[in-house]
């Protein structure tokens, strides 16, 4: 492995000094004040981008925060590390590969040329035959074993694989074909698969087995358990009217009854939670159609184009990254919570905690050494309003201040009469509320106004007063279409890859997956009697023994 320039630890250059002296002060504002101080902070503090405009004014910072947080983004390289991205040189260097999925989602003709491939040729041809594939599919010329269409596609993969398209269809189901039921299985758990397969039809199933390699281990025990189910009904020659594969490994595919000509395949520059864009997101243009597909590719380009040539003062992602960067540095913010006010992103947290926490959740630096501040934040979060009736109260009034992403639409895609607006009063009333709290005297007011007396009024004091002062940001988009979505997500994986520089950890390897794999087929071999517990600790030996004892039961 080439061994990467020494970059200077974080807390040793200027900037960070600047901001630690500068914090200091920082950490004694006031929201409200700030606010009351500059009537103008929204329009300041407010950009518009690629169709989304973010809101990061209710942050305890002002000019001069961002002026500063904006150095350090130059003096630790990320307009140059930007560049080298986008050019294709390769920035994972624990892998030695491009990073590269900014390009799958590049118009026709962009000229890029890694390892003297020419990329844009390869993508469009891929492209091409998703899109005469999901027109098959859709339009009903692609028929079962029985001559009957499709209608229902089962996706089998994991991590990036699964998380991906699962979130992108639900986020986009209201232009999703009516005709055509998306299922998704993930888990090594049987009762996954179980579930899925109890509710369709062989005549009329589509499954995508998603694995570049054609050998990840859960993903191809849940593919065999779909063929055996299949192969109850059908012949081993009708395989290839319900099985595709996203996939490189010609062979493996070959020996499983798919058509090669089925065969989509994607680059080793692509990684898996940043393949939604590839031939991974075959799920998501048989949902909505190769047209639709293609808008949400353009969405993710805007953005791209605006990360790439925006200046950092102006620019959506380095801006998210830093505001996230500062609550997690300075103000000792442990985890951010992802609250998108549209049941329909409400697989969205779930995605963004695969892209941010194992992209960033890294304790070396790409030269080895040890970071020397806490790097990626715990990422969670659920739908509002479902979020309020269930964990506000502890970001309110709990002992952890943890920022939040509010993310709403201003006009919905259904046309029921007043789910809209009461949606968006919660969605801005929130923000609001952590934003400014509320003082005991404005709740001794309150109780006054109810006719309290004294005594129960000082007793329910503590127990009705918000501290506020909670940072937020908002995104809203006008609508969440296929475009916005795209844009949605390259604004967070650009400020993933932000964070990233920032740190210097190297965003694109995966290795801390690896260890629990290795060791999962030891013991697998050992509850099924191949070999012995016999090199665990107590803890696990003990376990494997009751699995043992259990199993052996029945």
């Amino acid at each position: 492995m080439r061994q990467p320039a020494i970059t200077p630890m974080l807390t040793a250059t200027a900037s960070f000094q600047a901001l630690q002296t500068h914090a200091a002060d920082a950490a004694q504002w006031q929201l409200r004040q700030l606010f009351s101080a500059d009537p103008g902070r929204f329009g300041k503090m407010t950009l518009a981008a690629a169709g989304l405009t973010l809101d990061y004014s209710k942050n305890r910072l002002d000019a001069t925060t961002l002026g500063l947080l904006t150095g350090l983004a130059r003096e630790r390289g990320v307009e140059a590390l930007r560049d080298a991205m986008f050019a294709g040189e390769k920035i994972n260097l624990t892998e030695h590969r491009a990073v590269l999925h900014t390009a799958l989602r590049a118009p026709r003709g962009s000229a890029l040329v890694v390892d003297g491939q020419d990329v844009d040729h390869d993508v469009q041809a891929v492209l091409e035959r998703m899109k005469d594939f999901s027109n098959a599919v859709r339009g009903g010329a692609w028929l079962g074993y029985t001559g009957k269409p499709i209608s229902d596609v089962v996706n089998i993969g994991i991590g990036g694989s699964d998380l991906g398209p699962k979130m992108a269809c639900l986020a986009l189901r209201s232009y999703a074909n009516p005709g055509l039921e998306m299922h998704f299985v993930s888990n090594v758990d049987g009762h996954d698969i179980e579930a899925v397969l109890s509710k369709v039809d062989p005549e009329t199933t589509l499954f995508i087995i998603a694995s570049k390699t054609f050998v990840t281990a859960e993903t191809m025990l849940n593919a065999n358990t779909a063929r055996a189910w299949f192969l109850l009904e059908g012949a081993d020659a009708d395989l290839a009217r319900h099985f595709v594969a996203v996939s490189t490994n010609t062979e493996a595919i070959k020996a499983f009854g798919i058509d090669p000509a089925n065969m989509f395949p994607f680059w080793d520059w692509v990684g898996g939670r940043y393949s939604v864009w590839s031939s991974i997101g075959l799920a998501v243009a048989l949902s909505v159609g190769f047209d639709y597909f293609s808008d949400f590719l353009a969405g993710a380009h805007a953005m791209d184009q605006h990360f790439r040539h925006a200046p950092l003062e102006q620019n959506m992602p380095v801006l998210l990254a830093l505001v996230g960067f500062w609550n997690r540095q300075f103000l000792g913010c442990g985890s951010l919570s992802i609250a998108p006010y549209h049941q329909d992103l409400s697989r969205f947290a779930s995605y963004l905690q695969q892209l941010d926490m194992e992209s960033n959740g890294k304790r070396v630096t790409k030269s080895g050494a040890a970071v020397d501040t806490p790097t990626c934040p715990v990422i969670w979060g659920d739908c509002g309003t479902n979020a309020q009736h269930a964990y506000f109260q502890l970001l309110h009034q709990g002992t952890d201040v943890t920022p939040i992403d509010f993310i709403a639409a201003l006009r919905a895609t259904h046309d029921l009469p007043g789910h809209h607006d009461a949606l968006l009063a919660n969605c801005f009333a929130q923000s609001e509320a952590f934003m400014t709290g509320k003082t005991g005297d404005e709740v001794r007011a309150d109780l006054i106004a109810q006719g309290l007396g004294a005594d129960e009024i000082e007793a329910l004091v503590p127990h009705k007063t918000f501290p506020g002062n909670r940072p937020s940001n908002t995104i809203v988009m006008d609508q969440l279409t296929p475009l916005t979505l795209g844009a949605l997500i390259a604004l967070y994986e650009h400020k993933t890859f932000v964070q990233g520089v920032l740190w210097d950890v190297n965003s694109f390897d995966q290795w801390g997956v690896e260890l629990g794999k290795v060791l999962a087929k030891k013991i697998e071999a050992e509850l099924t009697g191949a070999a012995h517990p016999e090199r665990h600790d107590s803890s696990t030996n003990g376990l494997i023994a009751l699995a043992k004892a259990a199993k052996s039961a029945y």
